[in-house]
């Protein structure tokens, strides 16, 4: 895939996590679902690895359940904090509130000992383009958001965000990592739109989502454009979704490109169904 991976503000906002860690307790890392292991940061482990960390995974219903279930038996296994959440309902919040809660737990005790009186929890959210931070922030400020720039500590020019459940948020722009050194991580990017579309064959993309479907969500594909039977190579498959729905050009040849983007959207706003694109 031939793609501008990493652009200079990848860079100024790797440097802008590593100057504010030492203002946070912990740090919710927003990953995607359907794709838990592409759409972590891998320079996250590093990055992060003397702060109390809790993996949200949005867009929970967009994802298969089934899968679901095997990546939340994966993380209890490995000790990962994380909850499944849908930033657009709500559902899964209450969980993360309790969760944040539990993991500041022993830091709140020790601050007791000393006698300091508990103050907010200060939390940094980080995650990849396009995994929903936006969304995930005003769902759990809601109209109670406001700057708090006179936070003990803190710099005006931050971004923090109060939270009424006495949680500091301190939002941070999206971030990818400067070398992809796997080509499905990228194709995976790709289908759920974390690498914008402007800067890849649209065509290319649709045309692997469609061979990973056809393979792995057959019976989705059949209902949903209308076969009888499925033939694995994806530029067949989008030959025929062309004919069926009418997406032909002048002289006749398949709107290939218009095609891609209807696959795309589909499969971005599960019409196709639940889908994930990883297993533990």
């Amino acid at each position: 895939m031939n793609i501008n991976w990493y652009p200079g503000h990848m860079a100024k906002t790797k440097r802008l996590l590593r100057e504010n860690l030492k203002l946070v307790d912990v740090v919710i890392e927003l990953i995607d679902a359907r794709i838990p292991a592409s759409s972590r940061n891998p320079d996250f482990d590093q990055l992060f690895n003397n702060k109390k960390r809790i993996v949200c995974l949005n867009k929970s219903d967009l994802a298969d359940p089934v899968i679901s279930e095997l990546w939340k038996k994966h993380y209890r296994q490995n000790n990962i904090h994380n909850v499944f959440i849908n930033s657009r309902n709500g559902r899964g919040f209450k969980e993360l509130l309790s969760l944040i809660d539990r993991t500041m737990q022993e830091k709140f005790k020790k601050d007791a000992a000393r006698g300091l009186r508990k103050r907010p929890v200060r939390a940094m959210v980080t995650g990849i383009p396009n995994v929903g931070k936006s969304t995930f922030i005003n769902r759990l400020t809601g109209r109670a958001a406001t700057r708090t720039g006179d936070t003990p500590g803190v710099t005006r020019d931050k971004q923090w965000i109060k939270v009424k459940n006495n949680i500091h948020l301190l939002d941070t722009p999206g971030i990818l990592w400067p070398k992809l050194g796997d080509e499905k991580i990228g194709y995976n990017l790709a289908f759920t739109g974390a690498i914008k579309d402007d800067i890849h064959d649209l065509q290319e993309i649709a045309v692997k989502l469609l061979e990973f479907l056809a393979c792995n969500y057959k019976r989705n594909v059949m209902d949903r454009y209308g076969f009888q039977n499925l033939d694995i190579a994806g530029h067949k498959l989008m030959d025929e979704i062309c004919r069926k729905r009418g997406f032909i050009l002048k002289g006749g040849e398949p709107d290939r490109l218009k095609c891609a983007r209807i696959v795309l959207d589909e499969f971005r706003g599960a019409v196709i169904g639940r889908i994930s694109l990883e297993k533990p």
